[in-house]
């Protein structure tokens, strides 16, 4: 009954959490158009400032809040039940739309920049971004061959997942840290008469809206990084844990079943015997060489 009480204890935590992270990255998505069409000129395909205003709506809504949603996807309880294909897909699909409307986002800004005459990839935030948005692009496409499909060996994809979770947890990072250098950029370019040291209103706005990613960015890894919240092993599979863990759960999953004491037993007997064959050969092999 303790353990009951501890187990739903800890899913109200979670659901806590979760609740407040999707408010404030369902807020932060809200003050970027806010930003947009309040203080700029809103949303538009014309070469002119509306075509550039879609790189931080579309960043901060794709490349920051669905990749951190495609990131704790593994860790919703509800989920437990659905197949590890199936949110394998779910994993990869929301990474996918994150990654076109990142995409969509730099195309944007590049035509805003060539109509407008302005140098393009001068600034420490376009060298981060890019690389972060190429990066991410790989990750995807790795993930897709090495995760999805079929094909990889078990023992590639238990070298792999740390690296895969690593660097995916790297490049959100990096994403959010690249949006508040951007927001910043901007508004140092674009607040003259008053100007961003006087803190007007639109400053105090998009201030905030930094603030919310950090938090929100901060969430995210805190769900991913907790052990206790990780989806369940399979019940039917044998599975491969690599070193420090799978933060996104996306543990690298094995043919060889459990199916009963004795074919453990079985199992550890002919283990047994392949290392004693082993050290045989081995042995063999010294003797050859003295």
């Amino acid at each position: 009954a303790a353990l009951g009480a501890r187990k739903m204890e800890d899913y109200g935590r979670f659901l806590a959490l979760l609740a407040s992270t999707l408010l404030v990255g369902f807020v932060s998505v809200i003050l970027s158009l806010v930003w947009v069409f309040h203080y700029r000129e809103g949303l538009s395909w014309d070469g002119g400032l509306g075509e550039f205003n879609w790189h931080p709506v579309l960043v901060i809504t794709g490349f920051v809040f669905i990749q951190g949603i495609a990131i704790i996807v593994y860790r919703l309880p509800w989920t437990w039940k659905c197949s590890k294909l199936l949110m394998k897909f779910i994993h990869a699909g929301l990474n996918t739309i994150a990654m076109i409307l990142a995409i969509v986002s730099m195309v944007a800004v590049f035509e805003y920049h060539n109509a407008k005459n302005i140098p393009n990839m001068y600034s420490l935030h376009s060298w981060i971004g890019l690389t972060a948005l190429i990066f991410y692009s790989l990750q995807l496409v790795l993930g897709f061959a090495v995760f999805l499909l079929p094909f990889a060996p078990v023992y590639l994809r238990a070298l792999l997942m740390p690296i895969h979770v690593y660097s995916g947890l790297t490049i959100f990072a990096t994403v959010i840290a690249t949006a508040l250098m951007g927001i910043t950029e901007k508004l140092i370019f674009s607040l003259r008469n008053p100007a961003y040291s006087a803190s007007p209103p639109e400053a105090t706005l998009v201030n905030c809206l930094g603030l919310l990613l950090v938090v929100f960015g901060s969430l995210i890894l805190w769900m991913a990084s907790r052990p206790h919240w990780k989806r369940p092993l399979e019940e039917n599979t044998k599975v491969l844990r690599p070193i420090g863990g799978t933060p996104e759960g996306t543990e690298v999953e094995s043919t060889m079943t459990n199916s009963s004491n004795a074919d453990k037993s079985d199992l550890r007997i002919n283990t047994e015997a392949a290392r004693k064959q082993n050290l045989k050969f081995d042995e063999a092999g010294q003797r050859s060489t003295m």
